[in-house]
């Protein structure tokens, strides 16, 4: 009996310390150890370096191509829209132009211009009238006589343009000749009532009327935006509608309104009298206004 408790003992001493080595083992490995979930390593995977290169298959040039945003076609150039059947040209061809863009007494505009460049048809028409002689006297300052040597044409559209102040006409240009857009129609001069200013056009747009009623082919619809459009825009833009409109709320032959009469003419002296200088080629120097019932001069 005695012996048996001595064995027990002993045994029971050798699982002491056996215990306390394995209590020791496992305070140990939690000092040197982070804390974690049991039965997985509390130890960190390490980071990857900023430098290392990244594994994996290099980018083709095909998904390098598709990493990129497509590039866009070339623009299109898209032509204006077509708003009419008609096609003009702006009617001093060839040198550096300026134009007024409002109304000066008459619905007219002064296209500045050098003398000598050329004025062209605005349009495919006949020519209709035809001045080869400067008239004008500035001692009467006579309205029909203010554009000098001028040439009017009949558009295809049914509308009448007046080009005047010309220093010439061109050979061949006589009433019932027919002329393409663009065509020579004269030169840029200072005849008429221009002869103390600037080289200038004076440009006109009306409806078509026997020579006595001059004044209609002076100017009846404002022409600027039209040239304007012909100039850089769209050269389809047709003042018919606007024209054709207007005479038909004014009548083909409305009474003279503006510049009508003469300058009654300056007792004779050694000097001959001058117009006054403007800047608006000439045409705002004296309006004469007379009752419509009178007969205007010229007719």
């Amino acid at each position: 009996m005695e012996t048996v408790t001595r064995v027990e003992i002993m045994r029971s001493g050798h699982f002491g310390l056996r215990a306390a080595a394995a209590a020791a083992l496992l305070l140990t490995g939690a000092c040197t150890q982070a804390p974690g979930l049991a039965g997985v390593s509390a130890q960190s995977p390490s980071a990857p370096s900023l430098s290392a290169t990244p594994s994996g298959p290099a980018p083709t040039a095909e998904g390098q191509a598709a990493a990129q945003p497509p590039k866009g076609d070339d623009p299109v150039n898209v032509p204006p829209p077509k708003l009419s059947k008609y096609t003009y040209a702006f009617p001093v061809k060839g040198c550096k132009t300026s134009y007024q863009r409002k109304l000066l007494v008459l619905p007219k505009t002064t296209i500045w211009a050098k003398q000598g460049c050329a004025f062209v048809a605005p349009i495919d028409g006949v020519v209709d009238e035809v001045n080869l002689v400067n008239k004008w006297n500035p001692a009467t300052d006579a309205g029909a006589d203010r554009e000098g040597r001028f040439v009017t044409i009949i558009g295809d559209d049914g509308v009448r343009y007046l080009g005047g102040h010309l220093d010439v006409v061109a050979d061949g240009v006589k009433p019932g000749v027919r002329v393409k857009a663009g065509q020579l129609l004269g030169r840029v001069g200072k005849t008429g009532n221009a002869r103390d200013t600037g080289s200038n056009l004076y440009f006109a747009i009306s409806w078509k009327t026997g020579p006595a009623y001059w004044w209609v082919r002076r100017g009846m619809v404002k022409p600027w935006d039209y040239l304007d459009a012909w100039d850089s825009g769209n050269r389809t833009f047709s003042p018919r509608e606007e024209t054709l409109k207007l005479r038909g709320k004014l009548g083909e032959t409305p009474p003279c309104a503006v510049q009508c009469g003469t300058r009654p003419a300056a007792p004779q002296s050694s000097k001959s009298p001058r117009p006054k200088k403007t800047g608006g080629g000439g045409d705002e120097d004296v309006v004469i206004t007379i009752n419509p019932s009178i007969a205007p001069f010229g007719q």
